[in-house]
């Protein structure tokens, strides 16, 4: 490497420029071609080639590029060790179909409704929910809810990442967490606070300790001043031992209960609508056999059970490949 290509190098490390960086390793692997090193050129394009794939599947992590492939600005990290406190999930996916009651899903639509028409509730010195917590048991769908709100709406999820965010070090936390509100001042997003029940619980719990009342109390404090362009989603699996002063910074609190018998049904139907279902598979009895289940239970079992018959070599999902899926899961609880 030449000693341009040095200082090259080293300003654009110093200056956190990730463009130039990548600029500069083309320039590596081009010279070392060029001096007949095919075996190191190769390795560091495969090298190159790998970091970019890791952002093709799962959720998106950008470092220090001025905008990222979402179109905004550079996400938050945090100050001591530059780790991303929120995770970009992209659009395409978003998964957004989902089967709910009616009460649910007029609900969810009145808030997709009132962001859509912000500007002529303002008109009236009026504004939309924009608080939003969901609560209930695990696999109901509360993270679903919040991308299909993303989804409906046309804004970028972001998912706070608890484990970038939450520090030992006093008042690190809660610095971390007013970083990301602060965030989403500028940018228009679905700030998604996902299980956050670990930094909501009551601030009387006496095992509460250290940085743990100081992230509650900074979470009050961010709801109450949130007035970004988008909205923060909260979900959680608990209800009762949440912090009552949590409740009342929420524009609307939202139960994602499991389905009914009714919703049971068409979730086995449409989750088994690329495939062929035995005429004989009684949907009402297998509906009524899966209350109490939740809806990713359900879901689940009805994918088994098209994985277990197209294993077999059968071209049709007969009612034994359901009870089957059904008895095993019944057996292991």
């Amino acid at each position: 490497m030449n000693a341009d290509l040095y200082k090259r190098l080293f300003k654009a490390i110093f200056s956190e420029d990730t463009v130039a960086l990548k600029k500069i390793a083309d320039l590596i692997i081009l010279s070392e071609r060029k001096k007949n090193h095919g075996v190191l050129a190769d390795s560091l394009d495969k090298l190159k080639y790998n970091e970019k794939s890791k952002t093709k599947s799962g959720y998106v992590q950008y470092k220090s590029d001025k905008k990222n492939i979402s179109g905004m600005g550079t996400l938050p990290t945090s100050k001591r060790n530059d780790m991303q406190l929120v995770s970009y999930i992209p659009r395409e996916q978003l998964k957004h179909h989902m089967i709910l009651n009616d009460e649910i899903e007029g609900r969810l639509l009145i808030i997709e409704k009132e962001y859509a028409a912000k500007d002529r509730l303002a008109k009236f010195n009026l504004t939309p929910k924009k608080k939003v917590l969901l609560y209930g048991e695990p696999g109901c769908g509360k993270t679903l809810a919040a991308e299909r709100l993303a989804w409906n709406l046309g804004l970028p999820l972001l998912k706070v990442r608890f484990d970038s965010l939450l520090s030992s070090y006093f008042g690190e936390s809660a610095s971390n967490l007013r970083s990301v509100f602060d965030y989403s001042k500028n940018e228009p997003v679905v700030l998604l606070l996902d299980e956050c029940d670990f930094i909501a619980k009551s601030r009387t719990s006496s095992q509460d300790v250290g940085e743990a009342p100081r992230i509650v109390n900074m979470l009050l404090t961010l709801l109450d001043e949130y007035n970004s362009p988008g909205l923060v989603v909260a979900t959680t699996n608990l209800k009762v031992s949440l912090d009552e002063a949590l409740f009342r910074r929420f524009d609307d609190i939202i139960e994602i209960s499991k389905p009914s018998v009714t919703e049971i049904k068409k979730l086995l139907t449409t989750t088994f609508s690329a495939i062929n279902v035995s005429k004989d598979v009684d949907w009402d009895v297998l509906a009524n056999k899966l209350e109490g289940h939740s809806a990713a239970n359900i879901v689940s079992i009805a994918q088994n059970a098209a994985k277990s018959c197209i294993l077999e070599g059968s071209k049709i999902v007969s009612k034994e490949h359901i009870l089957g899926v059904i008895n095993d899961i019944s057996m292991k609880r």
